[in-house]
């Protein structure tokens, strides 16, 4: 039992060490990498298996111990296993934000388009011509305003600067 709990004993530890590779693994190498960890895992869990029943044909004396060496190894790598979990996931969710960010960069925003279907709905709901031009000359001004006010906050904000500083 002495030499199988060994190797296993050092296998944990191994995987705690490739946990750390994780981290800074590159994208490629990353998914080698939770598989070698996985494979180990599995591998442990056939020798945990193999461990309690070794544990249970101890003598009387030692078995209480040797359960308690096998629990414990139990332990550590169910939290191995939860670690590898939460970083595919966090990988996962990760690449998911990337892929939305990607789409939204993607995506062009026309205006004129919007303008178009706005003027539609308009028409359908019976607003006249003459309310329809001075809605837009109302944004056409807007523009300007917002663009001069724009400009005088900047130059308040120069001033600013220039006469505190």
């Amino acid at each position: 039992m002495e030499p199988l709990y060994q190797q296993t004993h050092k296998q944990v530890h191994e995987i705690q060490s490739h946990m750390g590779r994780l981290e800074t693994a590159d994208r490629q190498s990353v998914h080698l990498v939770e598989n070698e960890i996985q494979a180990s895992i599995d591998q442990i869990f056939g020798h945990l298996e193999r461990l309690e029943i070794l544990s249970s044909k101890e003598p009387p004396n030692k078995r209480q111990n040797a359960k308690l060496r096998v629990d414990q190894l139990k332990y550590d790598v169910q939290h191995l296993q939860t670690a590898l979990r939460n970083f595919q996931h966090r990988r996962y969710a990760r690449e998911q934000q990337e892929r939305q960010r990607e789409e939204l960069l993607s995506r062009t925003f026309t205006t004129n388009g919007t303008q178009k279907k706005i003027l539609d709905i308009a028409n359908m709901l019976g607003l006249s011509n003459t309310v329809m031009r001075l809605i837009e000359k109302r944004a056409f001004q807007d523009k300007y305003f917002m663009i001069g006010g724009m400009l005088l906050t900047c130059a308040v904000m120069f001033l600013v600067v220039q006469y505190l500083t």
